[in-house]
């Protein structure tokens, strides 16, 4: 809604009412959705991992389960990476479709833009690709909070000092992982000059 606040603020002065949706709709599915959900999942469920995982660590659980013939990796953090990936890209959607909908209801009731015409510069500008890269994006940085909150929990040592220092440690290399990813990913799916808005413009 903030996003869209600036675009109409600037696209109304130019004339260019029925480019907004395909602007906002491009920004939610490649960039916004994708990236916002992930910093989200990293500070809720990759804070959680690390400070599970590392108090296992110091408790001497992990080593429990090796006693027991079990493989820690196996049976903690496999099944969390596995989830991650898996979820991320359900959220990703979930923030576009609602992020849409909030938008095109902000444009509609205090700007006076028509639901319709957002959604109808969104249809025409949206291709499958767009979709489909924020769920590939969405996947690699489940993978990559995951992996990051489980390898800084399960290698914690200190008592519960290291589990607090792990687990802000796991947040934050968690976020720079996300954004250099998500430049690397960009840089790949998205190369040369774009046409998606000629046809709204």
């Amino acid at each position: 809604m903030a996003f869209t606040i600036q675009f109409i603020r600037e696209f109304t002065r130019l004339g260019l009412n029925r480019s907004i949706g395909g602007v906002l709709a491009l920004a939610f599915s490649r960039e916004l959705s994708p990236v916002v959900t992930s910093i989200v999942i990293a500070g809720r469920i990759g804070s959680a991992f690390a400070a599970e995982l590392g108090t296992m660590q110091v408790s001497e659980q992990t080593d429990t389960l090796r006693v027991l013939g079990s493989n820690p990796i196996d049976y903690l953090v496999t099944p969390r990476v596995i989830a991650s990936s898996l979820a991320l890209p359900f959220l990703t959607l979930m923030c576009f479709t609602i992020g849409m909908a909030s938008s095109a209801l902000l444009a509609d009731s205090v700007y006076g833009i028509s639901i319709n015409i957002i959604l109808d510069s969104a249809e025409r500008v949206l291709q499958s690709w767009d979709i489909i890269s924020a769920m590939i994006k969405s996947q690699v940085f489940g993978m990559i909070i995951s992996i990051v909150s489980c390898a800084w929990g399960a290698t914690t040592i200190g008592g519960a000092k290291g589990v607090g220092e792990s687990t802000t440690s796991a947040v934050v290399i968690s976020l720079v992982g996300i954004f250099m990813a998500d430049f690397a990913l960009s840089y790949c799916f998205f190369q040369g000059a774009g046409d998606s808005l000629k046809n709204c413009v």
